[in-house]
């Protein structure tokens, strides 16, 4: 699929405002996200809650833009709004969900961040951003088997 000019543009700026907020709340910063998960430590005073604030400017980001549909026919940057039909919360979104949570609370990165400190440490992410990424392939590959539809790979080796 080709993308306009518009639409890498767009993309492009979108992520270099991602990757400064991520920075500026200090979300790539492992330790800060253990503290903020550790809710144990609410009764010692040593809980920290101000990444609620990061995800509140998200999700009120996000009220905002999703409802934009309802004013414009397409997006500025693409050629028609995406829609889903998963709507459910079924057994795929609570597996991954408790795996993500797994990796989220060991590691402290989410994707996100971790791709955002190989700008900043990237010796000390490195690792954990290409094994994240691997993860993320060989699962992909395991789902889409699952469902009988050929892999990325056999569709990019197959004649077209």
């Amino acid at each position: 699929m080709r993308r306009s000019v518009l639409y890498m543009a767009s993309a492009a700026l979108s992520g270099v405002i991602f990757g400064f907020g991520l920075a500026i709340a200090r979300m790539t910063d492992p330790q800060k996200i253990k503290d903020f998960l550790d809710f144990t430590a609410i009764p010692e005073g040593g809980w920290d809650p101000s990444l609620i604030f990061v995800m509140g400017g998200g999700v009120l980001v996000g009220l905002v833009g999703l409802r934009l549909d309802r004013f414009f026919r397409a997006p500025i940057a693409a050629s028609s709004f995406i829609y889903t039909s998963r709507t459910k919360i079924d057994r795929q979104l609570a597996v991954g969900s408790a795996v993500f949570g797994v990796g989220w609370g060991l590691s402290g990165f989410c994707p996100g961040p971790a791709i955002a400190n190989l700008g900043i440490v990237p010796g000390s992410v490195l690792l954990f951003v290409v094994a994240m990424l691997a993860g993320s392939w060989v699962t992909g590959a395991v789902v889409q088997r699952g469902r009988g539809a050929p892999s990325t790979a056999s569709q990019a080796a197959a004649p077209g």
